[in-house]
């Protein structure tokens, strides 16, 4: 029997497109093929942070979304140009983070193909398929360069400027704009918990309070260059009002996460010993407490009204089941506890459904990533810019990493640890490549000069050789000259 919180095959049963919705699809399809490559990441990520979740196409029994129309255009775009200039798809090299990215979504979807074997339930995992590895694909091909990079960030600034003007409304209104578009999912009407309105948005209060929170220290590096302020200003602003707004603790957390990252600063050449120290440090309360480590998930409680018992729930039942899920997922984990159908945890999220291989995955991609922005600050050391970008963006997947534990990355949060992942591995292969050319020079440089260096002491050889065969021979002919004047006497 089947849990009771899945149906698949469902969904809605026509097209539900707001005229307003169309004009803004439209305008931004023809922007993302007509643009340059670097600058179509514009119109991409604000159509797709912009347009709630619920419209929806539906084209012979299948459910094309705003989002995955915007991916499908984006994937013609790629192919498009690749064809015709038989360019390369990633303008840096295939990282690590990308391979553990495909291999994620590639395992994700095979193993719950087969835990499920299910035709509907293929091809509703076909949709989220092209979500994810297509999203991540388009991400990765809209930015092929620093440049792309920063435009990125600034688009995000302004995402949240919109976001934060329509929340405020619905703290104000008590009515969420973005569902009278038609939001399936998302009540019209702001919701309330303790007495507090949650402004909902786009992505619900959680997902909007996480996306506002990780992107502080983006936002802050932004600061620093006077003609990117006015982005960073609103940026700042927004990501404030929507993190007020929505009354909910692990967006707080996010906030927390971030800042965290960036205290860590002053101890940029001693990390290591950090996170030795926080090894220990997890493993010595895990001894000594009464409750297992994991439990201080449950003592988090910001905001007074947060269900941070239910995220230590879904940690602690996961690990006590690892039998049942660690080789194809388990597709009846709500039977274990109190609504544990809300798998509000990423990592719980990709081993119910993934198994173990998935989950090992998932850590991959932050392993991966923090490993290659260590490794490019070392890189370019010397360089304030360029390593406090890259410690921001560590700070970023920080707040991302901690978030991870209340909220899962899907549908629009998805879409922002892409852009966060294809910055990262864009900015940390320029960093190598960068480096690479501040060394050629000197090596040139130190070349040259021993090239001289030899060339002189040749030179030096040459000058008093001469005189040294002279005055050789004559003393040879002096001494000839004497021995015969001594043979006379």
């Amino acid at each position: 029997m089947e849990p009771e919180h899945i149906r698949f095959g469902g969904g809605a049963n026509a097209s539900l497109l707001h005229p307003i919705v169309a004009v803004w699809m439209l305008a931004a399809i023809v922007l993302m093929l007509t643009l340059p490559r670097k600058r179509a990441i514009v119109p991409f990520l604000l159509a797709i942070l912009t347009i709630p979740f619920g419209q929806v196409l539906l084209l012979g029994g299948m459910h094309f979304t705003m989002m995955r129309i915007l991916i499908l255009t984006g994937l013609v775009r790629a192919v498009t140009m690749k064809a015709s200039l038989s360019g390369r798809w990633f303008a840096t090299r295939f990282t690590r983070i990308d391979q553990a990215v495909v291999l994620w979504t590639l395992s994700a979807f095979i193993v719950i193909t087969i835990q499920w074997m299910n035709p509907q339930m293929l091809i509703a995992q076909l949709g989220d398929f092209i979500d994810a590895l297509g999203g991540y694909l388009v991400v990765r091909f809209f930015i092929p360069d620093g440049k792309a990079v920063k435009r990125t960030i600034k688009v995000l600034a302004a995402v949240c400027v919109i976001h934060a003007v329509c929340m405020i409304n619905e703290q104000i209104t008590s009515v969420n704009v973005f569902n009278v578009l038609g939001g399936v999912g998302i009540p019209v009407e702001t919701t309330i918990r303790d007495g507090q309105l949650r402004s909902s948005g786009v992505m619900g209060p959680l997902g909007e309070g996480v996306f506002a929170g990780v992107l502080v220290p983006l936002f802050i590096w932004l600061w620093k260059d006077r003609k990117s302020r006015l982005a960073a200003c609103g940026g700042l602003l927004g990501v404030t009002a929507m993190l007020v707004t929505t009354h909910a603790s692990t967006p707080w957390m996010s906030v927390g996460g971030a800042i965290l990252g960036l205290g860590f600063w002053a101890l940029r050449g001693h990390m290591r010993i950090v996170r030795w120290g926080f090894g220990f440090t997890l493993v010595a309360l895990h001894m000594v407490m009464k409750a297992p480590v994991w439990h201080l998930i449950a003592r988090v409680d910001i905001t007074g009204s947060s269900s941070s018992y239910h995220r230590y729930t879904l940690v602690n039942q996961t690990i006590r089941h690892f039998s049942d899920w660690w080789l194809l997922g388990y597709k009846y984990y709500d039977q274990w506890d109190w609504d544990m159908w809300d798998t509000s945890n990423q990592f719980v999220a990709a081993a119910l459904n993934g198994g173990l291989v998935t989950l090992v995955l998932v850590i991959l991609i932050f392993s991966f990533s923090f490993g290659a922005i260590g490794r490019a600050r070392k890189r370019v050391k010397g360089d304030r810019n360029q390593e406090w970008f890259l410690w921001c963006l560590g700070s970023t997947l920080l707040a991302c990493l901690v978030s991870s534990f209340g909220v899962t990355f899907s549908g629009h949060l998805q879409m922002i640890l892409f852009a966060l992942l294809g910055c990262i591995s864009v900015t940390t292969f320029e960093a190598g490549r960068t480096r690479g050319r501040s060394v050629e020079p000197l090596q040139k440089a130190t070349g040259e000069l021993a090239f001289i260096a030899v060339g002189s002491e040749l030179s030096l050889k040459n000058i008093f050789k001469p005189a040294d065969s002279e005055m050789s021979n004559q003393k040879t002919n002096y001494e000839t000259q004497s021995i015969r004047n001594y043979s006379d006497l």
